[in-house]
């Protein structure tokens, strides 16, 4: 699929703000099963911008300070994309997940996707026993790493609720666990704590879900706004394998991946600090907009 994304960030404040400085991870980064052709940002109203490097994990950062009082802040990021990434199919010739465990453990790689890099705790990933001891049920050691992967995604799809009123940015995973409901970043979160506490490696993928689903197919829950999902590694040949614990399914061509990191602290759109005094709001809307198939 050929996409058109927009996706745009906007910040009021009741008072004029003298200063703000920020970290934007708005640039889908270079990935296996999609390719960028074109990248545009828009800062209203204006502010210098200058590349940075990523601190952890996988994104394109861009540093923004804007230095005039101002009473809003608009964040405007486009591009063009194609992706063509087709549906993991699980195999007898699988990695169990013991032997992912064991490769991740034995890994030399020092790089930001090396899966040695995502087998431990995060900042906002704590191991936590009730999570891992619910998760465990459907990762057997012994169990082919795919299908034990897609079996626990689908299980948490079914068992929690989507409620956008249950959780905030900053809710750990053991709220929403105990909660049995909250949005996406929840049940990556929830699924990537499981998959680390039975030693895999599993990293936490930021980006977008196509808007408009295909004739005939249910529209996935997470489109018209940024989208969060998790990758196991599944051993050298199969590599990162993305799944969708919100709508129980692959990734593959409806997702396009923005950034990838340990937890959200790593990948967040927009984060950075402001200076200035009284109460401010945050309104964000994305587009993913399909154009054509490529065949």
């Amino acid at each position: 699929m050929l996409y058109n994304i927009r996706h745009v960030t906007r910040f009021d404040y009741a008072e004029p703000v003298a200063f703000a400085r920020c970290n934007l991870r708005l640039k889908p980064i270079a990935w296996s099963g999609q390719e960028l052709h074109d990248y545009g940002l828009t800062i209203e109203p204006g502010g210098r911008t200058s590349p940075a490097r990523a601190e952890a994990g996988l994104a394109n950062v861009v540093r923004l300070v804007v230095e005039q009082a101002s009473t809003s802040l608009t964040i405007e990021s486009r591009c063009r994309i194609t992706v063509d990434r087709p549906v993991p199919v699980p195999d007898a010739s699988d990695p169990t997940l013991a032997e992912v465990a064991k490769w991740a453990r034995e890994s030399r790689d020092a790089g930001p996707a090396s899966p040695a890099a995502y087998l431990f705790p995060s900042p906002l990933l704590p191991l936590d026993a009730d999570i891992a001891a619910w998760c465990a049920e459907d990762l057997d050691p012994s169990r082919g790493a795919l299908e034990a992967a897609i079996t626990l995604a689908q299980r948490i799809q079914r068992e929690f609720a989507f409620d956008p009123t249950a959780t905030l940015v900053d809710t750990t995973p053991h709220e929403a666990f105990v909660k049995r409901g909250g949005v996406c970043q929840d049940f990556a979160q929830i699924m990537i704590s499981g998959l680390r506490a039975a030693g895999l490696p599993a990293a936490y993928a930021s980006g977008y879900l196509r808007t408009l689903p295909p004739p005939g197919q249910p529209r996935l829950v997470g489109a018209d706004a940024t989208h969060a999902w998790v990758l196991l590694w599944c051993g050298p040949a199969r590599g990162w394998v993305g799944v969708d614990p919100t709508n129980g399914i692959w990734m593959a061509s409806d997702h396009v991946i923005v950034a990838i990191g340990r937890d959200y602290a790593d990948i967040a759109p927009v984060d950075g600090v402001i200076l200035g005094y009284g109460a401010q709001a945050m309104k964000v809307s994305v587009d993913v907009e399909p154009l054509e198939t490529v065949v």
